[in-house]
């Protein structure tokens, strides 16, 4: 089983979001974003030899695996071709360790960052181009790049690191307190846990949301300023567009951001600044595509 988490700092920002599995052979496996890997296994390694100088059983071993990620509505019956085990019996966010299409070793996750069905499959390095190869002979199978990922996950309303999350902002102010169980925020043992505590009492000054945009404004990220249309925009307290694309989907411009808490309601009229001109915009609820996920109800 694994789960969405976060590497936190001190004051309660977000060092890094990780799938982090417990799994059957009896240990966690960690996935970080390749971007924050040193710092993230920097981290690790502090804590780890910590626990060790206090009698702790803990050992951390780097994995040189690739990943391939096959998403989209007829991943199943592709993947279930090359595969012994029954895809049927594996949920969003559980994971196997098996053979796919002749590959031995590699773990399977029901997981991506699309918010479409579909897997990560975590490959032996020396064998991913193969794997990708056999793959890529479906014909039901196409290359994708980052844009097309990218358009999906914003349309999913999952935050990408480094734009919509990074080490100035909080789970509290990015909505996702969710990834913060009830043990933990009763035990207050982790970073920053009296700063993302004092937020989930008084409520953050700014939160994320969702924006769409049916002009021929493209919002960018660090490019425009969200802020309210009615009364007047306040130049001094604009909010900040941190992703957005032309949504394939639904044919018109969504976003996401930070605004004031105050004008975080859904539903909230706005304008976003692109390339200095002023469009309207409406704070929307997300995911703006309902998600897929496989959850076998």
């Amino acid at each position: 089983q694994g789960t969405l988490t976060l590497l936190t700092n001190e004051r309660g920002g977000i060092v890094d979001d990780l799938i982090v599995t417990n799994a059957a052979e009896g240990h966690l496996y960690v996935v970080s974003n390749a971007g924050c890997a040193d710092k993230d296994l920097a981290i690790m390694r502090g804590r780890a030899t910590e626990l060790q100088a206090t009698g702790s059983d803990i050992h951390l071993e780097v994995s040189d695996n690739a990943l391939l990620a096959l998403q989209g509505p007829s991943m199943a019956g592709v993947l279930q071709a090359g595969l012994p085990d029954d895809l049927a019996k594996l949920f969003f966010m559980n994971s196997i360790t098996t053979m796919v299409f002749g590959v031995p070793g590699c773990r399977v996750t029901r997981c991506g960052y699309t918010g479409e069905d579909g897997v990560e499959i975590s490959v032996p390095a020396g064998r991913a181009v193969e794997l990708a190869e056999r793959l890529l002979a479906v014909p039901e199978v196409w290359p994708a790049g980052l844009a097309a990922r990218d358009s999906l996950r914003l349309e999913a309303g999952l935050c990408l690191y480094g734009n919509d999350i990074d080490e100035t902002t909080t789970p509290v102010e990015a909505g996702l307190l969710w990834t913060l169980g009830k043990r933990r925020r009763a035990a207050m043992d982790f970073p920053g846990a009296a700063v993302i505590m004092a937020q989930v009492k008084e409520k953050p000054k700014r939160k994320r949301v969702g924006l769409t945009e049916a002009g021929a404004g493209v919002p960018v990220a660090g490019e425009g300023a969200a802020c309210p249309l009615s009364p007047p925009c306040v130049p001094t307290s604009p909010g900040t567009v941190t992703s957005g694309c032309p949504s394939p989907s639904l044919g018109k411009n969504i976003a996401m951001g930070y605004v004031e808490a105050v004008h975080s309601r859904t539903g909230t009229a706005l304008t976003i600044e692109v390339r200095k001109k002023q469009h309207p915009a409406l704070v929307t609820k997300m995911p703006f595509v309902p998600t897929q996920y496989y959850t076998g109800k």
